[in-house]
């Protein structure tokens, strides 16, 4: 037979978390001030009345760049645990290194050529 107490504490921790973030707006939205105006209801962009369409396309290159900062923000994520241990990687852990290092740069020459960091 199954016993339910060995699942009390899932419970018990999902309902904590529920709370955490439930609790907190309920709170806000309870206690919160509520002086709506119109400035405060109208749509702006920087400051000033919104001008042309919401739905405007954007150049692929922003998209391209976007990219191109994630790929290399996770690659270089990879060197943290590498630097953690480095004592014990040895030679070979830190040739490994020097070649994934040396096939980033390889990377970042050719988009730099290629012109994918170009705004223009």
């Amino acid at each position: 037979m199954l016993d339910l107490n060995q699942y009390l504490p899932v419970l018990l921790f999902i309902l904590v978390g529920i709370a955490v973030g439930i609790v907190p707006q309920v709170l806000g939205y309870l206690l919160g001030p509520n002086r709506p105006d119109p400035a405060k209801n109208s749509a702006y962009e920087c400051g000033f009345d919104a001008f042309g369409d919401a739905r405007m396309k954007f150049d692929v290159r922003y998209y391209l760049v976007a990219i191109l900062f994630i790929l290399f923000d996770l690659e270089i994520a990879f060197l943290f645990p590498w630097a953690a241990a480095l004592k014990e990687v040895g030679i070979a852990g830190f040739l490994g290194v020097l070649s994934f290092l040396a096939i980033l740069v390889v990377g970042f020459i050719y988009e730099w050529k290629k012109g994918a960091l170009d705004w223009e």
